[in-house]
């Protein structure tokens, strides 16, 4: 279907037709209907779903043809990282543009000035506030946010957020506002802990799954095998034949991004890195110059493997084998977004050839694994199961008996 086909006001419209969007995604089809009637939904559905519009576009209409209190935060979007936050709100301000919704994002990491802003939103009214629930709760811990008049809330990326340890701050925030509320959760997975906070905070709800345990075909993926002290050399010899490409690169840890941001930066490439350590208007800055195609390579630990939305990235590479199958599909999944093709490269060291056969495991086949360069020293032996015996059953041996002493010794 067409985004003209589901009857938007014409000043959404407006904005729908600016930010190019023409042609609605599966999970965009399914869900407008249901979140325009009202109803509660739980939805499956990874990062490049499209799943983004399909809970700002309804919720905006109905903001736009529904009586709400001006007074009042109106509808609230709960999100894990202020990445996250920071691209709904952009895609907000560019959907809302020709129309007269007030929008706010409220994260760590800004200054006095900013969570000013922030106050006066909570204690006088907005029509949308995206956060992250660690702000939100400094915020309800000085008693001026009004909820009263809330009527929608959206948690997008439910399994993150779980998984960085929010529940109970999603909780607190839940029991301020009213009963009266529709609900939607989105999440990349549904893991029982996701399914018990579904049941816990909808009502009803209608369930679609879009979600996918594999990557798009679209995307080329390799392997190397590599002893540590080879990945600065392998990432360079990557890099020789993808000089001006768009590249993303992710460690699982700030030093790692520290230590190959400099090394990079060395070498004359045009290179940024975000991590923890880096202050937030930095990492907007850097976020904002990869965008704007000033540097062509970014270097990032995994918070921005679910929040960072650009079309073109061509080729990601993983610095280091992430933990989990699903870290891997939402990091790889940063390229061949819209249609497009890209590649993703991944190095795995000798100790963590186990981690990346349990994502070959998931993906369902062996990733191609290319050849470490002969400069570099030869590489590690592919170990082809580093489970193997483990489920075997032991043979048992009864313990010999010692031999008893005969009379008389």
């Amino acid at each position: 279907m067409y985004f003209e086909d589901f009857g938007f006001h014409p000043d959404l419209m407006e904005g729908i037709s600016s930010m190019g969007y023409v042609k609605a995604t599966p999970i965009q089809e399914q869900v407008f209907g249901p979140v325009t009637e009202g109803k509660d939904i739980i939805a499956a559905a990874q990062t490049g779903t499209g799943k983004t519009a399909a809970f700002l576009l309804p919720l905006l209409q109905k903001l736009m043809t529904t009586p709400h209190d001006n007074h009042s935060v109106n509808a609230m979007i709960i999100v894990p990282t202020r990445e996250l936050a920071i691209q709904i709100s952009q895609i907000l301000e560019g959907i809302t543009y020709f129309t007269d919704i007030s929008f706010i994002a409220i994260y760590g990491g800004n200054n006095g000035t900013l969570f000013a802003n922030e106050r006066k939103a909570l204690s006088q009214g907005a029509d949308i506030i995206v956060c992250t629930p660690g702000r939100m709760i400094a915020h309800l811990n000085m008693g001026y946010v009004k909820f009263s008049g809330l009527k929608y809330l959206v948690l997008d990326e439910a399994d993150r957020m779980l998984d960085m340890g929010f529940l109970e701050d999603i909780m607190r925030i839940v029991a301020t506002l009213p009963a009266q509320r529709q609900n939607l959760l989105f999440s990349a997975t549904m893991p029982p802990l996701i399914r018990k906070l579904a049941h816990t905070l909808l009502k009803n709800p209608i369930e679609v799954n879009i979600a996918v345990s594999k990557p798009p075909e679209t995307i080329k993926q390799q392997k190397y095998l590599v002893h540590d002290a080879q990945k600065p050399g392998l990432i360079q010899h990557i890099l020789k034949n993808n000089a001006s490409g768009y590249i993303l690169i992710f460690c699982s840890s700030k030093q790692s991004v520290k230590n190959l941001y400099a090394l990079l930066a060395r070498h004359k490439y045009k290179v940024g890195q975000i991590q923890s350590d880096l202050e937030q208007s930095a990492r907007e800055q850097i976020l904002l110059d990869y965008k704007n195609k000033k540097i062509n390579i970014l270097i990032a630990t995994d918070i921005l493997s679910r929040g960072i939305d650009i079309e073109d990235i061509e080729l990601v590479i993983n610095y280091d084998v992430p933990n989990e199958g699903e870290d891997y599909i939402h990091r790889i999944g940063r390229t061949a977004r819209a249609a497009s093709t890209g590649t993703a490269i991944t190095l795995v060291c000798d100790k963590e050839q186990w981690k990346f056969q349990k994502i070959e495991k998931l993906l369902g086949r062996e990733v191609e694994c290319g050849l470490v360069p002969e400069e570099l020293g030869p590489a590690p032996q592919p170990r082809i199961n580093n489970n193997e015996g483990a489920n075997k059953k032991k043979k048992f041996k009864p313990k010999r008996k010692p031999n008893k002493p005969s009379p008389g010794a």
